[in-house]
């Protein structure tokens, strides 16, 4: 069983911060592989924000490197999206998503409404 609480999203002017965070938790004999955040607005396909290996190597899509970091708490199972300089573009609803059982296996989170509005 799997399970994964989001949090940290909200409303936001443009150029403030928002820091999302995703906690999983896996029953079983599986481990949290790879973790990251994806966003999508209405009429658009869900796209890969930010993600993030075990060992720590990143990847970030080319509209928010330099604005947004990802990290991990191994000890945790949690995955955090720092989000600065923040667009009216980054507004949209983030996902989290984390494999495990080796990468053979993923779980989404249920979203997070991030705005960025004056």
């Amino acid at each position: 069983q799997v399970q994964l609480v989001e949090s940290g999203g909200g409303l936001v002017q443009p150029g403030g911060s928002l820091r999302l965070s995703c906690a999983a938790s896996i029953s079983g004999i599986f481990s949290v592989n790879s973790m990251g955040w994806y966003r999508q607005t209405p009429g658009k396909e869900r796209e890969l924000v930010a993600s993030i290996t075990t060992r720590g190597s990143v990847n970030y899509v080319d509209s928010v490197k330099g604005r947004f970091t990802i990290s991990r708490d191994n000890a945790k199972n949690t995955v955090y999206l720092q989000m600065n300089n923040l667009k009216p573009e980054d507004t949209a609803v983030y996902y989290c998503r984390v494999f495990y059982g080796g990468g053979e296996y993923n779980y989404w989170g249920q979203g997070t409404q991030v705005t960025v509005s004056s």
